[in-house]
């Protein structure tokens, strides 16, 4: 993997990691060469993460891939403007770096297969589904080849039911931290003034085997316990928390359920077991939700569920990998 990077159209440097070059004309990295650059897979880490996130999944995955993976605005080598703490402004970004890569290939491929659009299956982990899911609401779906939503509820808030949203979102489908008022401005006063206490707070909650460990213990030893900690507080920190918290705010309201009915592209929805984050009820309404907009269709969208937690891609890469791997070639065939 490599660190490249584009610029957002307003201004703002986003870096982004990458298995393979940006292709060249006439050579062995061209689009003709290497049929990957016009299979991405774009991977879209959490919530005060990064690309780094994805350490355990790339070299697998580029083997049929072309595997992108970006450092949201606010997030690892990425700019850190004080604007733009919006899940809108994190889609308009998506969308920048999908053009970014397109101008590429267009710019090196023979004329006469300039027609030709790469398809690109992105997998939003966490707040990166809701970011999918605003790009699908604001921009549409045109060129993906499909979804994979990593577990993310389509509302962290728990609401009553109201005209035009159907039933009540109550707790068997909120977030189980993160669900109101309180609760929020809790969180956005601890991302800001015990930053280095919430960051050890989200690695408690979203590693399974820190969420509920098996009957019978686990086989993570005390050294795996203290690296992954020190890894994932390590790429918290590269964060702002006060931006933070103003994306944490604007992040837990946003209701994606009507939007996600308009996805009509294969999905694959997974979740955890052990996740710390929400009920798997939740996370299966996208699933749900997928399936009414496409006529109650069962094959429109796949659910499945892992034995780990909310960083399923870290605890369960090799499963992972095998699971995002078929479901994207599928998508590409």
């Amino acid at each position: 993997m490599q660190y490249l990077s584009c610029e957002a159209n307003d201004g703002c440097t986003l870096a982004f990691q990458s298995s393979l070059p940006l292709p060249a004309a006439n050579g062995p990295t061209s689009p003709e060469a290497d049929p990957r650059y016009c299979k991405i897979l774009l991977l879209l880490h959490g919530f005060s993460g990064s690309s780094a996130y994805f350490g355990r999944n790339v070299a697998a995955l580029a083997r049929d891939f072309w595997v992108v993976a970006p450092d949201l605005r606010g997030h690892g080598r990425s700019d850190k403007p004080r604007a733009g703490y919006h899940v809108a402004r994190l889609a308009a970004d998506v969308r920048d770096l999908v053009a970014h890569l397109h101008r590429a290939i267009h710019a090196t491929t023979n004329p006469s297969e300039r027609g030709v659009v790469p398809l690109v299956v992105p997998v939003g982990c966490s707040i990166g589904a809701a970011v999918l899911w605003t790009y699908v609401e604001l921009f549409g779906q045109h060129g993906f080849g499909g979804f994979v939503f990593v577990d993310q509820a389509p509302l962290q808030d728990r609401v009553p039911g109201f005209l035009g949203a159907g039933r009540g979102w109550g707790p068997d489908k909120a977030h189980l931290g993160c669900y109101d008022e309180a609760t929020m401005l809790a969180a956005q006063k601890a991302w800001i003034e015990t930053p280095d206490e919430a960051h050890r707070g989200l690695v408690a909650g979203c590693l399974g085997y820190r969420v509920r460990p098996l009957d019978g213990g686990e086989e993570v030893t005390q050294e795996t316990r203290e690296s992954d900690e020190r890894f994932f507080v390590g790429e918290s920190r590269r964060c702002d928390g006060v931006w933070l918290a103003r994306l944490l705010a604007d992040h837990t309201r946003y209701d994606h359920r009507e939007a996600i009915e308009a996805i009509r592209v294969p999905t694959l929805v997974l979740a955890g077991r052990r996740t710390g984050c929400f009920p798997l009820d939740g996370m299966e309404e996208t699933a749900r939700r997928v399936r009414a907009g496409n006529g109650g269709r069962e094959d429109a969208a796949e659910w499945m569920v892992f034995d780990s937690g909310h960083w399923m891609f870290w605890e369960e890469s090799d499963k992972f990998n095998r699971v995002v791997g078929e479901f994207a070639g599928k998508c590409m065939s």
